[in-house]
Formats: structure tokens, sequence, C-alpha cells
């Protein structure tokens, strides 16, 4: 229920993030002045460059060419994949914890990494098809008063114009970026044991003890989660490029050297700050409430 709201809350920030990661982003021409040394009048040049709007450009773009509608688009696939992609995570996460308990040392980093990165691999093959859905809607422009596709017709289009390999396109960077997914669990699970060894004083009363815990976990999962996608984000730039339609890019090597080439390095980093706003309470949120929910059962069987 909580990924659900969420999902319908940040959506705008997803829309805006996507297209600031597009390759079809309309840049605007900004003019410098530039003193030309060694002219007699000692007059300035003036050198054009093209900038990345913001996101509050684009979000004004949005509104005034396409209307409120479209900072919703993708949201259909997105409320069919939060909960099972999540379900799937999570069941995983805790499976696959047991088993690499009992071939490494129990809870440390080796196992939450591997944990970690083997829920994010079986997740991201299972649930890319409908992720490739919601990128093709949300990149998708209609002008005010047209009629867009809808989840059914976007995947229809895929198949009709791509095959079923079309649903996959992107996968390759999904898989780069279970690297952000374990970079947060293992500094996740390094916090979260922090924070028992610091935890309030036993000779406090229950109630104050859990409510410290818990604000603490989500502290720990909003730090976490910041680091791991200032760290790994360049592979959602790569992973939207190559789910655009008609699009040059092929691969994700080749996708990274063309957008470094044609647009430096910076253009690995279009749309973070919408991606940061989006997430890391997002992620503070789910990772919190799945303690919640594993305490309240370990409590119960007790």
């Amino acid at each position: 229920c909580g990924g659900t709201v969420g999902a319908i809350f940040t959506c705008p920030l997803e829309v805006i993030k996507t297209r600031l990661q597009s390759s079809k982003l309309a840049f605007r021409t900004v003019y410098y002045p530039q003193v030309q040394l060694g002219t007699i009048s000692g007059e300035g040049m003036v050198r054009p460059t093209s900038v990345s709007p913001g996101l509050f450009s684009v979000l004004k773009s949005i509104l005034e060419k396409e209307g409120p509608r479209s900072l919703f688009r993708g949201l259909g696939p997105n409320l069919v994949g939060v909960a099972p992609s999540r379900a799937v995570y999570f069941a995983c996460y805790s499976k696959a914890k047991e088993q690499f308990n009992s071939m490494f040392v129990p809870n440390s980093n080796m196992v939450h990494v591997c944990s970690a990165g083997s829920a994010a691999f079986i997740t991201n093959s299972l649930m890319n098809p409908i992720w490739m859905v919601k990128t093709r809607m949300q990149l998708e422009r209609k002008v005010r008063g047209s009629k867009p596709m809808n989840a059914l017709q976007c995947a229809k289009y895929v198949y009709q114009t791509e095959g079923i390999r079309g649903f996959y396109r992107g996968l390759t960077a999904s898989y780069a970026g279970i690297s952000e997914t374990i970079i947060c669990f293992a500094i996740y699970e390094s916090l979260k044991k922090h924070l028992k060894e610091v935890q309030v004083p036993p000779s406090s009363n229950g109630t104050e003890r859990n409510s410290t815990s818990f604000f603490g976990l989500m502290v720990a999962a909003a730090v976490s989660k910041g680091c791991a996608s200032c760290i790994a984000y360049p592979h959602e730039v790569i992973r939207t490029r190559l789910r655009e339609e008609g699009t040059k890019y092929k691969a994700f090597i080749q996708t990274a050297r063309l957008v470094a080439r044609e647009e430096g390095y910076l253009a690995f980093y279009r749309g973070l700050f919408a991606q940061l706003i989006r997430q890391i309470p997002n992620t503070a949120i789910v990772l919190s409430t799945y303690e919640l929910i594993v305490y309240l059962l370990e409590d119960h069987t007790k």
C-alpha cells in the first residue's frame, strides 16, 4: 500500500527525470561573454553554449505544451509493477540471505552484497517488460488535447514494431544498476548494525526505544539510498537511451561512449536531483516498513 501511494505521489518527478535523461531533451542556448585579449578595442566576443534545462524548466514545458495529465504518464504500469517487484525482491533477498549465511560469515557484508545482487538480478529480469512500457509512455510527447497511448496500446505497439526482444531493451543497463542495490544494502546493513550498538538504553520504555529505532532505520535507509544513487546513477541515463524508440543507441558500452563523446560526462547525471527527491524518502519508508513487519512477525512467533 505504501509503495502504491508513493508511486502515485512521485510519478511527476519520475516523468521529469526520464525526460531529462532522454536524448530528445530540448537544449537551450546561452550566450556567455568571452574576453578576447590582444584586440585594439578590447571588446569581448560572445560564445554560444548549449545548456540542459533544469527540473523546473521541464516541469513548466510539460504543463504548457502537454497539460498536467502528462505528469502521470506511465503511472498504470508503475502501479501494476511496484507491488510485485518489491514482493519478489524482498522474498528473494530474505531467501538468498539464508543461503549465503550458511556459505559465508553470517550477516557479513559479503552476505548482504550477494543477497542484494541476487534479488536485484531476478527482479530486473522478471519486471523489465513492465518498466520498458512505462519508460516509453513517459517519453511520449503529445500536444495538449491529443490522446496518448495507454499501457496496453503501448505494449502492443512495442510488440508489433520490435517483437518480444523490444520488451527487454535496457536490461543490460538494469543489470549494471544492480551495483546501486548492492551499494545501498551494504551501507544500510552497516548503518543498521551500528544503530543496534548505540540504540536507546534498555532502561527506557519499549515504545520510546522502538520509535527511536524506527526513525534511525529511516535515516539509515535514506543515507544509503542517497549514496548509492549518486555513485551508480549513470546506468539510469544509459537505460533510458536504450529504451527510446528509433534510437541510435544499441548496446550498453556503445551508448556510454556515445553519450560521453557527444554530450560530455555531466550528461550521465542529468535528472539526478529529481531522482534523489523521488527515491530517498520512498526507499526510507519502504525499508523501514519492511524492518517493522519483520520485527512484528518475529515478535509474534515468539
